[in-house]
C-alpha cells in the first residue's frame, strides 16, 4: 500500500467541579493520506457525558487542494438511531442525501455563492485539522466560513446542510505535553463573540495542534457552560 496512515485516540473528560477530570467520553481517529495529495479521516467518537449520550461514525475526504470532496455521517443519540447523511462537494453547491426517522428522507442541494474554508464534522481531531489545512502569522485573527451536518453544538441532530461563520485567533508556537508525548505546537481558539454567525453561544474553545502539515489536535478546552477537555492520549504515525 502507498499510502500513509496516522491512527490515534482522543480522551475526553470534564472541567465542571463535581466531576474534574472524569472521562465523559473517547474519539479513536485515521487519518489516511494519499500519494496524490488526497486525504481520508475516519472518526469514531463517543460522548457519555452530558446526556443524552451520541455516539457518531464519520468518513471524510478532501482533494489534493485541501478542498472538501464528501463526507458520510452516522449518528446515534441516546443509544437511538438519529439519521445517516452523505454529503458531496461541488464547484457550486453542497449536496446532501440523508435520512432519520425524525426527517424521513431528505434531498438538498444549497449553492455555496463563493469559497468555504472546509467542512466541520464534529469529531475534534477534525476542528484542529481544519486549522491546519492554511498558513497562519502570531496573532493572526481569521473568520472562517465552514459549512456542517448540524448546528447543534455536539452534532447530535439529523444530518443535513448546515453553515456557520466563526473567528479564529492563533495564538502562537508552543511545546505541549501530553499522555501521547511531547510535541512542537500550534495554539488556536476559536471565538464566538455574536458577530461571526453563531450569535455568541459557544463558549471560547482553545484547541493545540502539532506544528506540521498532518495538524493533529494534541489538546483542547472549550470554557463557559460546557467545561470540557480533549487530550490525545495514543498516537501512532
Amino acid at each position: 500500500m502507498k499510502h500513509r496512515s496516522i491512527t490515534g485516540t482522543i480522551l475526553y473528560t470534564s472541567k465542571k467541579p463535581e466531576r474534574l477530570d472524569q472521562p465523559r467520553g473517547i474519539e479513536h481517529f485515521r487519518f489516511t493520506h494519499h500519494t496524490d495529495g488526497k486525504v481520508t479521516l475516519r472518526a469514531h467518537c463517543e460522548i457519555e457525558d452530558p446526556h443524552p449520550t451520541v455516539l457518531r461514525d464519520i468518513v471524510y475526504s478532501l482533494d489534493e487542494h485541501k478542498r472538501p470532496m464528501d463526507c458520510h455521517v452516522r449518528l446515534t443519540v441516546d443509544d437511538r438511531f438519529m439519521g445517516s447523511g452523505w454529503f458531496r462537494f461541488a464547484e457550486d453547491a453542497v449536496e446532501c442525501e440523508s435520512y432519520g426517522p425524525a426527517i424521513g428522507r431528505l434531498s438538498q442541494r444549497v449553492p455555496l455563492n463563493g469559497p468555504i474554508d472546509g467542512m466541520g464534522t464534529h469529531p475534534v481531531v477534525a476542528d484542529g485539522y481544519l486549522l491546519a489545512l492554511s498558513d497562519w502569522t502570531d496573532g493572526e485573527k481569521r473568520k472562517l466560513r465552514v459549512m456542517l451536518p448540524s448546528p447543534d453544538h455536539r452534532g447530535a441532530t439529523p444530518p443535513m446542510i448546515s453553515e456557520v461563520n466563526i473567528d479564529v485567533l492563533f495564538l502562537g508556537r508552543e511545546t505541549v505535553t501530553v499522555k501521547a508525548g511531547t510535541f512542537a505546537a500550534k495554539h488556536f481558539q476559536f471565538i464566538d463573540d455574536g458577530t461571526a454567525g453563531m450569535g455568541g453561544q459557544h463558549p471560547p474553545y482553545d484547541v493545540w495542534i502539532t506544528d506540521d502539515a498532518d495538524g493533529v489536535m494534541l489538546q483542547g478546552g472549550v470554557g463557559g457552560y460546557m467545561q470540557t477537555w480533549y487530550e490525545l492520549v495514543a498516537l501512532e504515525r
